[in-house]
């Protein structure tokens, strides 16, 4: 799109979501617990593995749960607070500096989430699949390369992506139709054709996520193959209670990502609400799921809590 009358952006306005003002109290404060409950679980998930010298043993599944609870909060962070002030006047301004840093963490982040659910579905793999060469395949040494490995993957996409972004001339208008700064919502602002863009965002995005679902999937079948060939029904159900959190978690991650970047040009009024979905209560949920969807987390769980109330008290 040309504008006829270019300036320089200092600022953007996000528009957020829509709502009566009626309910722009509740809705603060709903978002606040959320990120405050987002915060709390994916802490006690670090705590708990961390103090936990029954979760070490099984290093490599608890290292990248690590990560992943990390980066829960770290998304919600990014987006979140931002989502918060917007229920304030004058809360939805952000810097246009401020724009290309939510951009680049968002998707920096992101896309290290969409690494992290493959490394952690070929960690399953190899331990329901080959158990006995497991330790070998996935020692401390391949853990630190494949974690960093998640890390560079999606720094690297993320500075292609906000490279491409911002590198185009700004100017028409500055309200940003959406809850954050994301390319979709930022390029409809672009003083220029952005076509090519939205095409890399459908070829890099869309190549990236269907890859990475394409390996879960590949070893899920392996997983489930190998899971009906255990005799023990005990032995059956820890394997499927071990894999179940991680499929649920890799589901409630892939179906808002597919709705919202495969389909980058379009304007649904269900953008904002599928937004919210996955910057804001998927990361609560992840905590949840992996505490009540894992014996272990539960058991190294209730023994900190009552070793914590059994401490006597001088």
């Amino acid at each position: 799109m040309e504008c006829e009358n270019q300036t320089s952006l200092t600022e953007f306005i996000l528009v957020g979501l829509p709502y009566p003002e009626d309910l722009r109290g509740p809705l603060f404060i709903f978002f606040l617990l959320v990120y405050l409950l987002t915060l709390v679980g994916n802490l006690v998930i670090l705590l708990v593995v961390l103090l936990s010298s029954q979760l070490h043993k099984p290093m490599p599944m608890y290292w990248f749960l690590c990560h992943l609870s990390f980066l829960d909060m770290t998304v919600s962070t990014v987006i979140v607070p931002k989502v918060i002030a917007g229920f304030i006047k004058g809360g939805g301004v952000i810097s246009f500096g401020g724009c290309v840093t939510q951009l680049f963490f968002f998707h920096f982040l992101g896309c290290t989430e969409c690494f992290l659910y493959t490394v952690m579905a070929y960690d399953r793999f190899l331990a329901i699949c080959k158990p006995l060469r497991y330790g070998t395949l996935m020692s401390r040494k391949i853990c630190l390369c494949l974690a960093f490995g998640t890390w560079f993957g999606g720094s690297l996409h993320s500075m292609i992506q906000t490279s491409l972004t911002f590198h185009l001339p700004y100017g028409c208008g500055t309200r940003v139709g959406y809850i954050f700064c994301d390319i979709p919502a930022v390029l409809k602002l672009a003083c220029a054709d952005t076509s090519f863009n939205e095409m890399v965002t459908f070829v890099d995005i869309g190549f990236l996520a269907m890859t990475c679902f394409f390996l879960i999937l590949t070893s899920y079948v392996y997983i489930i193959s190998a899971i009906l060939r255990i005799r023990s029904a005990e032995g059956r159900r820890r394997a499927f209670s071990t894999c179940a959190a991680h499929i649920t978690v890799v589901v409630t991650y892939y179906v808002p990502l597919v709705f919202i970047y495969l389909r980058p040009a379009s304007q649904d009024p269900l953008d904002g609400v599928v937004a919210v979905f996955y910057t804001a209560v998927t990361p609560l949920l992840n905590p949840i799921i992996y505490t009540l969807r894992n014996k272990e987390m539960k058991q190294a769980l209730k023994k900190l809590w009552v070793r914590k109330t059994s401490v006597p008290i001088e």
